[in-house]
């Protein structure tokens, strides 16, 4: 069938098209074409996948005379069987196509932003970054990317931030949204990568989502889930999120615990499993090791004790445990309530030994999906553009380290490895410090998206440090910037991407990017051989010129590591819409589901790491995790609960938590500017309880202030059913479009109000608990 897409800014997830248990999900092809421009004008459809979530919908680009025009789902993808959101179908490329385009570089020259050639502003980047690597070294450099650029670019800055300058102040806004779930992966199976499929939803028995809101965040596969909802067998549903969203909704249980307790009741939940006799005990025995530990360590949180601690009924949670343990297949989804929030790690790493404890795990229907929140933020991980190292290596193994010196052609020593690459909460510290006085940004807006806003905007502005931004549009960040390079955006380059279940589509340049606009992977390029970049044989470092070329050279980086990618050429990519890695050079079909033979890569000279203590962080040494045996076997951790970082008190009485609105992505850079979306969710709002509203006299519609110990916001009220004593805001809504000095006389922005803490382990800044007052400005109009 196909949708017909002009209500669907209302009618968010489309047409149902139910299904049982064990049957294909439906195809519906969803379109949405330019103002007067039918099919039979569109002069070709270019292929191509989503970027405006993690989903990674595959789809086709309408191009006409030289535009893009529309684009369509493609009914052959297994992602996405066609379907779109509201967000690829009305700010794909209306979102890219916009009057106010970087088009041309700009330099600040007497404290203003300045149109320039591309050779002056180059020249500029080069002589300030030479100068400095000749005076300081390469610690005086810094890379901070995104969640949204393509493969062959990551490996390209990965490539020039490691073996060209030698920084290890490398880190991306994944770190914000996706590290935890690598984190989490790491420390329970050895190395990162998404054990489960999509499919497993049309298989599943019961469907758990863990601070996941996917009715906003990841609205087809939520269509996904209603679909299976609405057919025959549905899954039983499970949400732990504080605010009744769509999703919680529709659960069959509800747990809307206090922000910050998510691992006293991921303790009690484990709990019920070994007390009821739930637990798969052979299996659990043959392929995963702690187990007596995380009995121990779960013993005292019964179901009184975490429902006492979480705000929640005990009876729900015994209901909730029940359904785990008593359905044979189980899906589990995470995303940024337990990411964002405190012992984030600890507490995701509970989802994965549920699993575990039930050997739910490689299996149809039995899915862990610990969810990305970008569009390619599996790509920054596996490149290493981040704290990572390229290929899922690990940064204490020796001989990690000299394969990629040799793939570089570099001496290992040049490579960082001394210590865990530089996250980017310590990264702009140093930034404040002056340690770092060359910053390069990419593709993100760190002035709206990172905690604390008005000490982020402070260390941006330092005149002492260089500021690079690379962008579409001129953001917050870019506004503060020393240099801004236009960017080419999606439609107009040519680029792989991963979605969060390991799914590689190949985007295909459409048009040409506008102006002087320049792909991110030609401007990485260019710097590096302005930089004369070599390897130890005098050969350029890069010795790429096309996008292919990149991912040739990635491909051999990936050889042998669990992302392999070396059976996936863009041949394979042009033929199938979307091919699921590991597949090896010689094989021909893609791995759905990690661990199926239930052997993880825990191997000591195979993992991607040896783990970590989840209480301190502190890293497990070589020795300590060879000791322990692993050989293949998954680790069941855990650690002791110990609550939020900033709770509530006398004089800041309620808990603050941000979120998404299901119209807008991230800081809206591109969904800002298409109307349909704008007039669905104009600005910010702040959500509370009827009760907290009733106590403070406030009514619907009010004009609150919303006030923590670092800052303020103020938007009008709305009351819904979010538990008592909780307010939320989207986070989406910063100042590009707003009146010059908003951030003071009108703060919208979320991330005033946010701390800066962050997770130990995965180093995921804390955006869902902060203590807050909450009073009204004016009233209701």
């Amino acid at each position: 069938m196909r949708a017909e897409p002009a209500e669907r800014v209302k009618d968010i997830w489309g047409a149902r098209t139910p299904h049982a248990p064990g049957e294909a999900w439906p195809t519906r092809v969803d379109q949405q074409l330019a103002d007067g421009i039918a099919e039979g004008d569109v002069d070709t459809w270019v292929r191509s996948a989503c970027v405006l979530c993690s989903n990674g919908c595959g789809c086709d680009i309408a191009v006409k005379d030289g535009r893009m025009v529309g684009i369509r789902g493609r009914a052959d993808d297994a992602i996405n069987r066609g379907r779109l959101g509201p967000k690829g179908l009305y700010a794909s490329w209306q979102g890219v196509q916009n009057d106010e385009r970087l088009t041309t570089p700009l330099v600040r020259r007497d404290g203003e932003l300045v149109a320039v050639s591309w050779e002056e502003a180059m020249e500029l980047v080069v002589e300030r970054s030479s100068r400095l690597l000749r005076e300081k070294g390469p610690l005086s450099h810094a890379f901070y990317t995104s969640g949204q650029l393509f493969l062959e670019e990551y490996y390209a800055l990965a490539v020039i931030g490691k073996a060209g300058i030698g920084t290890p102040h490398m880190d991306g806004n994944t770190r914000l949204c996706t590290a935890t779930a690598a984190a989490s992966l790491k420390e329970s199976f050895g190395a990162d990568g998404q054990p489960g499929c999509y499919e497993d939803i049309d298989e599943c028995d019961a469907l758990f989502l863990f601070g996941h809101n996917a009715a906003a965040t990841q609205t087809v596969l939520w269509a996904r889930v209603l679909d299976r909802l609405d057919g025959a067998q549905p899954p039983a549903v499970v949400v732990v999120d504080p605010r009744e969203t769509p999703v919680a909704a529709r659960a069959d249980v509800h747990l809307a615990v206090r922000p910050g307790t998510n691992l006293a009741l991921m303790h009690s939940l484990v709990r019920e499993l070994f007390v009821n006799g739930w637990v798969d005990e052979e299996w659990m025995t043959a392929h995963t090791l702690g187990a007596e530990e995380l009995r121990a360590q779960v013993a005292e949180w019964t179901a009184e004790r975490a429902a006492e601690v979480c705000g929640v009924d005990a009876d729900d949670i015994r209901r909730a445990a029940r359904i785990f343990g008593t359905s044979q297949r189980v899906v589990s989804t995470v995303l940024q309530g337990f990411y964002q929030s405190a012992q984030a790690t600890a507490s995701s790493c509970q989802v994965n030994n549920l699993h575990l404890l039930r050997g739910m795990i490689g299996r149809p229907g039995c899915g862990i999906l610990q969810m990305n929140g970008q569009p390619t933020a599996q790509n920054n991980r596996e490149c290493g553009a981040d704290g990572d190292l390229p290929g899922f290596r690990n940064w204490e193994n020796p001989d990690h380290i000299r394969r990629l010196a040799e793939l570089w052609g570099v001496h290992a020593d040049v490579i960082p490895h001394w210590a865990e690459s530089t996250h980017a909460m310590q990264l702009f510290r140093y930034v404040e410090l002056g340690t770092i006085g060359f910053l390069w940004i990419s593709a993100t807006n760190p002035a709206v998206s990172l905690p604390q806003l008005p000490r982020i905007r402070d260390i941006l502005a330092k005149p002492e440090t260089f500021v690079v931004v690379q962008d579409l549009y001129l953001t917050e960040t870019a506004a503060l910037a020393d240099v801004v390079l236009p960017a080419a955006a999606w439609g107009e380059k040519t680029g792989t991407f991963t979605n969060a279940t390991r799914t590689v589509h190949l985007a295909e340049k459409a048009i040409d990017p506008p102006g002087q606009a320049r792909s991110d992977l030609d401007i990485f390029l260019d710097y590096a051989r302005r930089m004369d970049f070599r390897r130890d044989d005098g050969r350029p470092l890069l010795e790429w010129t096309t996008p292919e070329d990149a991912y040739r050279a990635w491909q051999e980086c990936s050889r042998g590591r669990p992302c392999d990618y070396t059976g996936i050429s863009y041949d394979d990519l042009r033929r199938e819409s979307g091919i699921r890695w590991p597949r090896r050079e010689g094989e021909s079909a893609s791995t759905d589901r990690l661990y199926a033979d239930a052997v993880f890569a825990t191997q000591p000279d195979y993992c991607e790491t040896f783990g970590h203590d989840l209480a301190t962080g502190g890293a497990v040494t070589a020795e300590s995790f060879k000791a322990q045996r692993p050989d293949g076997k998954a680790l069941l951790k855990t650690t002791a609960y110990t609550g939020p970082h900033e709770p509530p008190d006398a004089e800041y009485p309620l808990t603050f938590t941000t979120g998404r609105s299901v119209y807008h992505f991230h800081t809206r850079t591109k969904t800002g500017r298409t109307p349909e979306l704008v007039a669905a969710a104009p600005s910010v709002w702040v959500e509370t309880d009827a009760a907290t509203a009733a106590a403070r006299g406030l009514y619907e519609g009010d004009v609150v202030e919303v006030r923590s110990r670092r800052g303020r916001i103020v938007a009008p009220l709305r009351i819904t059913r979010i538990r008592e004593g909780a307010v939320f805001a989207p986070f989406h809504y910063g100042y590009w479009d707003a009146p010059e000095g908003a951030e003071e006389r009108h703060p919208t922005a979320a991330n005033e109000l946010t701390i800066t803490e962050w997770d130990p382990v995965s180093k995921q800044p804390v955006y869902k608990v902060a203590a807050v007052q909450l009073s009204r400005i004016e009233d209701a109009s």
